[in-house]
């Protein structure tokens, strides 16, 4: 089996990224303070879920307002979707599951992707397909790093981002994989900050989690990563 097109892209995406934070956010408004929040931070790799009515149009003004922000669609979950989130300039696609007919439309597409899976059946039916860069979702349930990193012994050549249930704590855990080129989360942008309006909070969070990154690759002997 052929790898899907794009792979290669989306590991260096998240080696870009090195910790991607994951935003669901209620109004434009608070997309764009969030995302500046995060800028400010030292993040400038971002995923906008599509949990909200208002998902799409955010992504767009994102786009338009922050040009040199890698900014992909999350929580895609079906052919509608990923043609919204294309027309809107995502940079990229991550899924939290990946149902056979969402597999086959996204190893068809023009846009880097990340598929989502919770078992070792389901990372292996990806990988027979032409994926080496998955989404192992959510993992604090699945057994933290211990499960990634048996993953990296069964699957060698399939490189993981491991998410759900992450937090600042335990980040560093996950980045020691050989496996793993990034993690993504949420715990940066608390729905309470981002209700209250506590972008300081954002900034400061996502300034630590900067800090995570560049001693992950300090010790992995790495430096800054560009995606263009």
């Amino acid at each position: 089996m052929s790898i899907v097109p794009f792979q290669a892209k989306a590991e260096l995406l998240l080696r870009t990224a090195g910790i991607l934070p994951i935003v669901t956010v209620d109004s434009v408004d608070e997309a764009h303070k969030t995302v500046s929040a995060l800028r400010s931070g030292g993040l400038s790799v971002i995923e906008l879920t599509l949990h909200t009515p208002i998902a799409v149009e955010a992504l767009t003004q994102l786009k338009k307002e922050y040009p040199d922000t890698l900014i992909g669609a999350g929580s895609i979950l079906n052919e509608q979707q990923i043609a919204q989130a294309a027309d809107a300039g995502a940079d990229f696609l991550t899924t939290p599951c990946t149902q056979p007919l969402l597999v086959e439309t996204l190893a068809a597409i023009t846009l880097p992707c990340i598929p989502g899976a919770a078992t070792p059946s389901e990372l292996l039916t990806l990988m027979e397909r032409g994926f080496r860069v998955c989404k192992m979702f959510p993992v604090s349930t699945l057994g933290g790093p211990v499960i990634v990193q048996e993953m990296g012994r069964i699957l060698p050549e399939l490189k993981l981002c491991p998410t759900g249930g992450i937090t600042e704590e335990t980040a560093a855990s996950y980045l020691a994989l050989e496996n793993v080129p990034c993690i993504s989360d949420s715990w940066m942008v608390s729905k309470r900050w981002i209700a209250d309006g506590d972008w300081g909070k954002i900034t400061k969070s996502a300034a630590k989690a900067a800090a995570i990154i560049g001693q992950s690759r300090e010790k992995r002997g790495g430096g800054l990563l560009r995606w263009r």
